[in-house]
């Protein structure tokens, strides 16, 4: 019976750290991006993040995102420096193709950093894709 159960593999949807301006406060912030590079819309995402370590947990946030058109990305949260020491998850889910899909994107702690930058090509800036 497991073997009847089609489980659908994510692809093409990412999750960025993106090292940005911020003008009211006239400092960098990191920003978390969902980046959907699919060539299909994905419906009714969901993002769930947290910071997590063995001795300390931040509070777990959920983003309602919406429907995303192809190739589009948009921001989902400010990260704080201070939660960038911990593993940061984002539990991402979405519909496409009349199928519930998943999965977890993890940035290791202290891997978020100005040394790690590569270019986001959807985005057009410098940023981290998690893993």
């Amino acid at each position: 019976m497991k073997k009847d159960i089609e489980i659908p593999v994510a692809k093409d949807v990412h999750v960025a750290m993106i090292r940005e301006w911020n003008k009211e406060f006239l400092d960098k912030d990191w920003n978390a991006y969902i980046i959907n590079d699919r060539t299909t819309p994905i419906e009714m995402t969901m993002v769930v993040s947290k910071g997590y370590d063995k001795d300390c947990k931040s509070s777990t946030m959920r983003h309602g995102i919406g429907d995303m058109q192809p190739k589009s990305f948009r921001k989902i949260e400010v990260v704080q420096e201070d939660v960038l020491g911990l593993n940061n998850e984002f539990f991402v889910t979405f519909y496409a193709d009349n199928k519930l899909y998943e999965k977890r994107f993890v940035f290791e702690k202290n891997t978020v950093t100005e040394n790690n930058l590569v270019n986001i090509q959807l985005i057009n800036k410098e940023g981290i894709l998690a893993k």
